[in-house]
């Protein structure tokens, strides 16, 4: 009885001392995921208890190393600088030319000098205020003998009745929702420029374009679902209050945001006050027919399982994560795990360095990854089978999530279109974590909305390199344009 208790006191504290390193790491401890070996027969001065890289295997390929060839100095450059040294810069970049004259060229005796040449020094320079006033003055006149006056109409401008220019209205989008400036900061710094206008008019200001943008991201959410693959992933935000009687307002509620990422480079957010199912059968249950990946939530594995024409594939580095919350525990077990991991990613790396797509990527994978995935999980069975893990151990966790998800974590094999991961899409969503630590919350479910819209424009800019601020210069001025007259008001 007492060896018993002794047993589960042992377990129970096991437990929390898990949890406690899993927010001290959090918290303190590094972000990335990246695996750090020590060197094979060189031992570790800081971190004794990790265990050492195993060494390759004897029959591995190996890789040619390129010939090193002694640089001439100046970094060869095919982005468009014009400058190759010190200070560089795009002929987009506004340059202000300063002359400085010597004493000898502007003397009394400076008709005794030649130039011969210039020396350029090029600094980079910030001016107290980037706000302009654009002051628009239109004749009014009449014809001789006529009493009726004449002006010419005002010029084109995106919102009706705005006092805002369209390079405005660009400029508060870019700085909220790209580089995560709140419009209470860009408030300051217009008033700061000597410019008087209230916060809310710039609140307005950006839901009136926001609404012009909208039909964008719904033509391109269209767009989306027309993928062949997709992959799909939510993260939470805090938007709306909970309805409570009296003057104050409740609490904040929860809702997510569930970015979509399609096959020819291009993400939307939609938002849902739900964690739920529904929310998945809503976006994709109509216009969705391809394979869907994943993270281990139910709630895809669920609704994929529901559709004929619907192919689950889940991500591996999500499974990849389970294992390292088990390293600290069992150091060799995980790292063996890891470096069976590792090795689908060399032929990931290897599929790409060789531009391999189509037919040729599937036969590559199915011949050099899928003998590496089925001694994966015919090692993870082994691992249960061997005895002396207990159901609330991290690593068996993780042995059993993989196996469990063994015909979802393989379909990229049979399908070269399909990545391992969800990584692309997890770089794409991180503005959102980003933003969070800047403007926290949405003060509505309709500003979530919003904030999805612009997001989708923004993360789908950078992945065809493209700048947001003259996308949407053009596309206010687009939708402005083709906008029923009382659309805006």
């Amino acid at each position: 009885m007492l060896r018993e208790q002794l047993g589960a006191q042992a377990e129970a504290i096991r437990q929390l001392t898990h949890q406690l390193d899993w927010f001290k790491k959090q918290l303190f401890g590094p972000k990335s995921e990246k695996q750090m070996f020590d060197l094979p027969g060189q031992d570790s001065l800081f971190q004794p208890e990790e265990a050492p890289l195993p060494a390759p295997p004897a029959d591995e390929e190996e890789r040619p190393i390129k010939a090193y060839q002694r640089g001439t100095g100046k970094k060869q450059r095919d982005d468009g600088c014009l400058n190759d040294t010190g200070l560089r810069f795009t002929s987009d970049v506004p340059v202000e030319v300063i002359e400085y004259l010597p004493p000898e060229l502007t003397g009394p005796e400076a008709d005794q000098y030649e130039v011969i040449g210039s020396k350029t020094t090029y600094r980079l320079a910030q001016r107290a205020s980037s706000y302009v006033v654009l002051k628009v003055e239109r004749p009014v006149f009449r014809r001789k003998g006529s009493d009726k006056p004449i002006t010419t109409p005002a010029p084109f401008n995106v919102l009706d009745n705005s006092l805002a220019d369209v390079s405005l209205l660009a400029g508060l989008l870019v700085d909220k929702f790209q580089f995560h400036l709140p419009l209470y900061r860009q408030h300051q710094r217009i008033q700061q420029a000597g410019i008087t206008i209230s916060r809310s008019t710039l609140t307005n200001l950006v839901k009136r374009v926001i609404d012009l943008l909208r039909p964008i991201v719904d033509a391109q959410t269209d767009n989306v679902l027309r993928s062949r693959v997709l992959a799909m992933d939510e993260t939470p935000i805090k938007a709306g209050h909970q309805g409570r009687a009296g003057p104050q307002k409740g609490k904040l509620k929860s809702g997510w945001f569930w970015p979509l990422y399609g096959d020819a480079d291009e993400v939307v957010f939609t938002y849902s006050n739900s964690r739920g199912r529904a929310h998945i059968e809503a976006i994709l249950s109509e216009s969705f027919n391809g394979t869907l990946i994943s993270d281990g939530y139910a709630a895809y594995a669920r609704y994929a399982a529901a559709q004929e024409n619907v192919t689950h594939a889940q991500c591996w580095v999500h499974s990849r994560r389970y294992f390292i919350e088990a390293q600290k525990d069992h150091p060799e077990t995980v790292t063996e795990a890891l470096q069976r991991i590792a090795a689908l990613y060399r032929n990931e790396e290897t599929i790409r360095t060789h531009g391999l797509t189509g037919e040729k990527k599937r036969q590559y994978r199915l011949e050099h990854s899928k003998p590496v995935v089925s001694g994966f999980f015919q090692w993870c069975r082994d691992q249960l089978a061997s005895g002396g893990l207990v159901p609330s151990d991290p690593l068996t966790k993780a042995l059993n999530y993989v196996l469990s998800r063994e015909a979802s974590l393989s379909v990229f094999l049979e399908n070269p279109d399909v990545q391992p991961d969800t990584n692309h899409l997890e770089r794409a969503l991180r503005p959102i974590p980003m933003g969070k630590k800047n403007w926290m919350f949405c003060w509505t479910e309709l500003g979530a909305e919003h904030l999805g819209i612009i997001q989708s424009l923004i993360s789908t800019c950078k992945l065809h390199n493209i700048t947001p601020t003259l996308t949407w210069w053009t596309c206010c001025n687009a939708s402005a344009s083709i906008r029923p007259v009382t659309s805006a008001t």
